[in-house]
């Protein structure tokens, strides 16, 4: 909607999780990032699940063609911002914790009832794989610190050429977890044939991942994998059969 020269946003929540989690990511963004970096909640209501935010110019990144040291840049910026948003945030809670645990445990579940359906579909290193995510998911989240996670990179990252600006809307996906799981996505279809674009993204974040989260990273995105690998196959959808097969591939070749 737009009003003379100003435009603003409005959005009907899909449920009152996704409603509180936004109302609670546009709070956090107001605190800690800048009216270019993330729009700003102008008004919402409850009742309707509905919400009002300002604009925040440009488009989104997935899919755009760039060039080169756009890319770079942009990934650099990204990481950096997200290290903002991640030091920003306030320390798990009990509950937050349980959450965290109860969800990496389903995905080891999944993992494993993945295996017993995908087994001849898999060389015998990609089966490795999808066996240690069903076994090891839980224990290494254990051993990680949680932030505060925007929870939807790449596809909720905007970026504005006439101005170079990066910047992050809708925070529906916004919980606390484990920094690790933010990447996943940018693991299986991005960083793992453009590496120096995960290098640009840690550049801006100011620190590489540590081994246990590289791990996790790597097993978590194994999980999808095979979990697109298993749909696929259950559902004869060769879109899907095929990108699971390609995320595999990939964790196959490139082993943390």
């Amino acid at each position: 909607m737009s009003a003379g020269t100003h435009h603003a946003y409005v959005k009907i929540s899909s449920s009152a999780l996704d409603f509180e989690r936004k109302v609670a990511g546009y709070a956090f963004a107001a605190e800690h990032l800048s009216e270019a970096q993330a729009p700003r909640l102008l008004a919402s209501n409850p009742d309707l699940s509905a919400l009002l935010s300002s604009a925040l110019p440009g488009r989104v990144v997935r899919d755009l063609l760039l060039e080169l040291g756009v890319e770079l840049r942009l990934y650099e910026d990204a990481g950096r911002l997200l290290r903002r948003w991640h030091d920003a945030s306030a320390p798990g809670t009990s509950a937050d914790r349980a959450a965290v645990r109860s969800d990496m445990e389903d995905q080891a579940r999944e993992a494993a009832d993945c295996l017993r359906d995908v087994t001849p579909h898999l060389a015998a290193d990609q089966l490795a794989l999808v066996e240690a995510a069903s076994q090891e998911l839980p224990g290494l989240a254990e051993q990680l610190p949680l932030v505060y996670r925007h929870g939807d990179e790449t596809r909720n990252w905007l970026y504005d050429g006439s101005t170079g600006a990066h910047g992050l809307i809708d925070f529906a996906t916004a919980t606390h977890g484990v920094a690790a799981s933010e990447f996943v996505w940018l693991l299986g279809a991005v960083w793992s044939v453009r590496p120096e674009l995960r290098e640009a993204f840690f550049t801006g974040y100011g620190r590489p991942l540590t081994e246990v989260e590289d791990r996790l990273l790597h097993l978590l995105t194994v999980r999808l994998g095979v979990s697109y690998l298993r749909t696929g196959l259950t559902k004869e959808l060769d879109e899907l059969v095929a990108r699971g097969h390609l995320v595999l591939d990939r964790m196959a070749a490139h082993r943390p």
